[in-house]
């Protein structure tokens, strides 16, 4: 929906008018190579994307928050004393989250009336958790902040992190900070070099010349669940672990150099727990690479990366399935394609695919017939264009 009509239907579900409704903003994102690096204390390597959240809200006098999207039926009515109460509910969990976090850091939650139009695909691996995360974070920091009289701008950074610990403790996913720091702090036409352990940050100009961004959603909904995220991150720190023996010091996987584990990789004696690692350690470096050659305009040798990203997700780390599995090699067969891998947690979700510009109407209508064909799913395309981080829409 356009704002003029979010500020429409905000007025039908809880009447007033529109003068004192305000519109926060924050978008998902893409990662463009590095998956399941994050919380391995790896590189990622996102961009924010035009697809986004956006929230219409008005300020209430009492104590209750009420939250309602713009595509589900109902609302959800909470209560800012109970905050701790609403973990599982089916839609709202992670907005009342948000607050829960927030009013345990010192925060002062305010009622609100609040209606949600999101356009990021939900379970398509876009992250439309960091989506709500971020902007509900920002709305709720911004009135702090007024009511306080504080006049400097919202840390954005700490509102990544206060959605990655509602994700975490909250919501029960042990999920990295990438999505919502991409969502946080994306600027329009680069992608962000993310060192996940340090927070250390640089954003690299995405110039991609007579190519796209296609992003293909699989339209089966990524289901790396809690219990499977959880175990991948188990068996990395098996790694570590057994790393540590031999290689001092280190902390986690992305202390470790690809040399390294050549030379010390049979100390891990799982062979499924080798494979993870090496994924890990490998993938670090494929983002490393592809900085250097999207800064040299080396687009073919980017594309290759990705490639090369997909096929150890699918043989390492066995996170891809058969929708993308069918996806990414249906795009490899158009001529036109750069470059093609599974971005989000995997199981389904999306692709993001390099494709250049005149080849992109033959890439959405051969590789949509034939994924469809394999699979019996129709896919959807977005060519996509990088947006901004997390604001308030005066």
């Amino acid at each position: 929906m356009e704002i003029a009509e979010i500020k429409k239907e905000f007025c039908r579900i809880y009447g007033g008018d529109e003068n004192d409704i305000r519109i926060f903003k924050s978008p998902g994102r893409v990662n463009m190579i590095g998956e399941h690096t994050d919380y391995n204390g790896g590189y990622v390597f996102p961009a924010a994307l035009k697809m986004a959240t956006t929230i219409a809200v008005r300020k209430r006098n009492d104590n209750i928050i009420r939250l309602k999207a713009t595509d589900l039926d109902g609302i959800v009515e909470a209560d800012i004393a109970k905050l701790d109460s609403y973990r599982d509910l089916e839609w709202g969990n992670y907005q009342l989250g948000i607050a829960y976090v927030m009013q345990q850091k010192g925060y002062d939650i305010c009622g609100c009336d609040l209606l949600y139009d999101d356009t990021v695909p939900h379970g398509g691996g876009l992250s439309s958790s960091a989506a709500i995360e971020v902007s509900t974070a920002l709305m709720f920091a911004t009135f702090n902040n007024e009511k306080k009289g504080i006049s400097s701008p919202v840390n954005m950074i700490d509102m990544a992190l206060i959605g990655q610990k509602t994700e975490n403790e909250y919501c029960g996913v042990n999920c990295g900070i990438m999505d919502q720091f991409a969502s946080a702090m994306g600027k329009e036409n680069h992608a962000i070099m993310l060192d996940c352990n340090t927070l250390k940050y640089k954003l690299v100009p995405l110039k991609l010349g007579d190519c796209k961004i296609v992003i293909a959603n699989t339209k089966k909904k990524h289901g790396l669940g809690a219990s499977k995220y959880n175990e991948r991150r188990s068996e990395c720190d098996a790694a570590v672990e057994a790393l540590k023996t031999v290689l001092k010091g280190i902390t986690c996987l992305a202390d470790v150099s690809p040399k390294q584990f050549e030379l010390h990789k049979n100390v891990i004696e799982n062979e499924t727990v080798r494979k993870r690692a090496e994924h890990v350690i490998y993938e670090i470096d494929r983002v490393i690479k592809s900085v250097d050659a999207l800064e040299k305009n080396d687009i073919a040798s980017f594309g290759k990366l990705m490639d090369a990203s997909h096929d150890s997700l699918r043989d390492l780390y066995e996170v891809t399935g058969n929708e993308l599995d069918a996806m990414v090699d249906e795009a490899r067969k158009i001529s036109g394609t750069i470059g093609s891998r599974m971005t989000g947690a995997g199981f389904g979700g999306c692709t993001v695919n390099i494709v250049k510009s005149d080849s992109v109407d033959e890439f959405i209508e051969k590789v949509g017939k034939g994924y469809t064909e394999r699979t019996g799913l129709v896919p959807e395309f977005y060519v996509s264009e990088t947006g901004n981080g997390g604001c308030e829409i005066k």
